[in-house]
């Protein structure tokens, strides 16, 4: 019996007759032989039908088929060194599945972004869009492996959630049956935060909503983000594991991801200089650096994505700013002790412009101090009474932060626009398909 296999595989069958189920992406014919592109989900491969081989009918019906037929290919597999891959397969039997209805709508001509977003459910065949598909399926699981590793438990966290943990004004909020308002979650720190006092090292990872009207090619309305929290750890403990974790991440997919990172053209010399330890500048010589740049930056501001591709634009691996204004900041984060116009966090800008991929802090772990800043934050008070009640049984310092995924993805992957990191992505314009 003839084996299926994947084409991922292949390399393992050469010179043996094997079963390729998958989908004709492309094709080239002359009068006495087909070019058959194809691919199966795991790799892509020419397959060479001969016209000796096979009688007049069939031959005349594989000329006519369109693309993304799926199809059931047997045929010995051949090492070709001129093939892309370096292997090809001599068709024996040809067995189509579905013949589409009518002509694939994206061709080989240039297609706008607003037609292949609104095409994404086709786009995502593509061979570019598969690879990047590839990659962020190897980041998440380099994650998953660096938490397991580092001995961190995974908590899900609610996606509906009572809580605020960041600005109000960026919520989805529903009518929560007879319980008032509910929110689509925006973080779940708030839950590892308990989590720790059980596990002492937790994660969660999972979607996120934020309903920022942004237009930039660095926001969406539903992201995936990885958050991890630690018991005891301190604001410099805090940043050496957002390092560590990112440069396990980037090696890994430095190592496991190679053949898709060619398929991009990404040039991989930028990420092998993703090494511990990243440069560390204050929030204070941030604004120091944006001067320089000619920008109108002054103590207290916000630091955007315009100025953060400034910032970044200086270092050839990501750079961590520390200790930003409390003022411009989330309610939960610990006073500097040396400043208490500062709070001890950090956000973690990547390379080539990509901007802010880590956003961490060490929280506010003694009821007093967490109470002033729920109140001097107009926060509702009875939505955090849980939140409150960590602080009183045996609290302890703690530190964590957040990493969204699709930026980390984007950078990695060197791709424009952080739409391309996700498989269906949400924004303020898009929720089809």
């Amino acid at each position: 019996m003839i084996k299926w296999v994947y084409i991922e595989d292949i390399s393992k069958y050469v010179d043996q007759e094997v079963t390729i189920k998958g989908w004709m992406y492309n094709k080239r014919s002359s009068s006495k032989i087909h070019f058959l592109q194809l691919r199966d989900g795991t790799g892509f491969i020419q397959a060479i039908m001969e016209k000796e081989r096979f009688d007049d009918e069939l031959f005349k019906k594989v000329k006519k088929l369109k693309i993304e037929t799926s199809m059931i290919i047997t045929g010995r597999v051949r090492k070709e060194d001129r093939a892309p891959g370096g292997y090809e397969i001599d068709v024996t039997s040809i067995e189509t599945v579905q013949e589409p209805i009518e002509d694939y709508p994206i061709s080989k001509k240039e297609h706008g972004v607003d037609f292949l977003m609104e095409h994404r459910h086709l786009w995502i065949r593509s061979k570019k869009q598969w690879a990047i598909m590839k990659i962020r399926n190897e980041v998440v699981k380099a994650i998953r492996d660096f938490f397991y590793e580092s001995k961190f438990v995974l908590i899900d966290s609610p996606i509906l959630t009572g809580s605020i943990g960041e600005s109000a004004g960026n919520l989805f909020d529903i009518d929560y049956f007879d319980l008032g308002k509910a929110y689509l979650s925006q973080t779940g720190q708030l839950y590892l935060e308990a989590a720790i006092q059980s596990f002492g090292k937790v994660y969660c990872f999972g979607p996120t909503f934020r309903a920022e009207k942004s237009k930039t090619r660095r926001h969406l309305t539903e992201f995936w983000m990885v958050e991890a929290e630690v018991a005891y750890y301190r604001h410099k403990d805090n940043m050496k594991l957002q390092e560590e974790l990112v440069v396990y991440t980037v090696n890994r997919t430095l190592k496991n991801a190679q053949p898709y990172l060619e398929i991009l053209g990404r040039d991989t010399t930028k990420l092998l200089t993703v090494k511990t330890p990243f440069p560390r500048i204050s929030y204070s010589e941030a604004i120091d650096i944006l001067k320089e740049a000619g920008k109108d930056a002054k103590w207290g501001d916000d630091i955007g994505g315009d100025e953060e591709t400034i910032i970044s634009q200086k270092f050839d691996r990501p750079v961590m700013v520390y200790n930003y204004p409390k003022d411009i900041k989330a309610f939960y984060m610990q006073l500097n002790p040396e400043n208490d116009r500062e709070v001890l966090c950090d956000d973690m800008l990547a390379p080539e412009g990509y901007g802010e991929i880590i956003g961490g802090s060490e929280r506010i772990w003694k009821y007093e101090v967490l109470l002033k800043r729920i109140e001097e934050n107009n926060l509702p008070l009875d939505a955090y009474r849980w939140y409150l009640d960590i602080r009183k049984w045996g609290a302890v310092p703690h530190s964590g932060f957040g990493m969204g995924i699709e930026r980390l993805v984007a950078w990695i992957t060197g791709i424009k626009h952080i739409r391309e990191a996700i498989p269906f992505p949400r924004t303020i314009y898009r929720i089809y398909p």
